[in-house]
């Protein structure tokens, strides 16, 4: 998922598209957590998702560069992060994510490709931009909803919340409440060429560890069968 190359301007988004700046304080009451930084190294943000290919995302990114320009202030991700996430598991003890690489694995082996496009443009709340996702979506759904069950069968508890399929591209600042209104409006005629999955992701970040950029990186990535 991660790749070196891409247009970074600005920190990078997290998996959830949670209303908070990454530098804010997320704990900030010393006394119910003494040693954050402890607890932080004694656990992983973890998600699981697809990521598309560099042709997709060029195409994407070609008729984005309008925007970054036009609007500097947005915080916009970086393209070697965009992808699609299947189930968000959250803050994790460490020690539970290898025993989900077995299953993963399997899962991924077992799975044909997943024919999807990156179509149009929309927003959550008027702060977070997104692009949508074509295709086949009912597949996308029911790989998901493996993926989750492999979640659940590795006894991690997480918020099974229903699948919005997006790619998020950008967040507007708390002041700004027009940019990413504009800039999904600009996005309504997008349509990406159609493109096959190719590897399933399990993916960690460091968001709430510091005030930069956001960062992911993969955990491990299986490639999908009958490729």
């Amino acid at each position: 998922m991660t790749q070196a190359r891409g247009q970074g301007t600005g920190p990078a988004g997290d998996e959830r598209d949670r209303d908070q700046d990454p530098g804010e304080d997320r704990n900030p009451d010393p006394d119910r957590n003494p040693d954050p930084d402890r607890d932080r190294a004694a656990t992983v943000r973890v998600f699981i998702a697809l990521a598309p290919p560099d042709e997709a995302k060029d195409e994407l990114e070609a008729v984005l560069r309008p925007a970054y320009d036009a609007y500097p202030r947005m915080r916009w991700n970086r393209i070697e992060d965009w992808h699609i996430t299947l189930a968000f598991l959250g803050e994790l003890p460490v020690g539970t994510v290898p025993p989900l690489r077995p299953p993963l694995a399997d899962l991924a082996a077992s799975h044909g490709p997943v024919e999807l496009a990156l179509r149009g443009g929309g927003h959550f709340d008027e702060r977070v931009l997104w692009s949508g996702i074509d295709g086949d979506v009912d597949g996308l759904h029911r790989l998901a909803t493996d993926v989750r069950r492999v979640v659940k069968e590795c006894g991690i508890p997480f918020e099974d919340r229903p699948l919005r399929p997006h790619l998020t591209l950008a967040r507007a600042r708390r002041d700004d409440r027009s940019s990413v209104v504009d800039v999904a409006a600009g996005l309504a005629g997008f349509t990406g060429r159609p493109w096959r999955t190719e590897r399933l992701h399990l993916v960690a970040s460091d968001f709430g560890r510091g005030p930069g950029p956001i960062r992911y990186r993969d955990i491990e990535a299986w490639t999908f069968g009958g490729r």
